[in-house]
């Protein structure tokens, strides 16, 4: 998803009232609402490419995936909405009006110019705080590469990255391989398209640290 923009310092139960009837989503850390910014039409489609194969790799499993409409709170303070989550063994919500939940086992983030730096920075920062979070994925709309961050049983992360169509992306949380010919699906990466099809170039303020 998009950078958030700053809207105004208000309490985290003042978000949650003011989120729940907005027609647009938007982000929450320290006092502040950051509305979302909309994505190109590469984003969706491999989002759409990603949410597909997700669903029929954990079909049958105690593993359900959601996309990005799932509001996810940080111990950090932080509400986002990620592109994609995988949530195992049942949902833990953070109140009884079940919709912002704590115990993602799974993250997915598709980048973009304007987010990748927070995507990867701040924003890793605080999803390295859930303590149910095994795995956190990041797939690029620039070229065909999927980079993935496993928890080690000591709390450090290991990196793993592959960059061509005829491989896949073993996710050892969730015990399943992300093909990269299904995340690509009906995608070029012409010179053409990808000068077109960037999402936003407009400097967005990010949250704070």
């Amino acid at each position: 998803m998009g950078l958030p923009q700053r809207v105004g310092v208000i309490t985290s139960a003042e978000y949650l009232e003011i989120e729940r009837k907005a027609v647009f989503r938007s982000e929450f850390f320290r006092g502040e609402m950051f509305a979302m910014a909309g994505g190109s039409a590469r984003h969706s489609r491999i989002k759409t490419n990603l949410l597909s194969q997700l669903n029929n790799l954990l079909k049958g499993r105690d593993c359900v995936t959601y996309d990005g409409d799932l509001r996810i709170k940080c111990p950090t303070g932080l509400y986002t909405y990620p592109d994609a989550s995988v949530i195992c063994s049942g949902l833990v919500f953070e109140d009884d009006r079940e919709d912002t939940v704590l115990n993602p086992m799974l993250i997915v983030e598709v980048l973009s110019r304007s987010t990748e730096a927070y995507d990867r920075g701040k924003k890793f920062d605080h999803y390295r705080t859930i303590p149910s979070l095994q795995e956190y994925v990041l797939v690029s709309q620039e070229e065909p590469m999927i980079q993935w961050f496993f928890r080690n049983d000591d709390n450090t992360w290991t990196m793993n990255a592959v960059s061509s169509r005829d491989q896949s992306a073993n996710l050892l949380s969730v015990g399943i391989k992300l093909s990269l010919a299904d995340v690509y699906d009906r995608i070029d990466f012409t010179p053409q398209e990808t000068e077109s099809s960037e999402d936003d170039r407009r400097p967005v303020p990010r949250p704070p640290s």
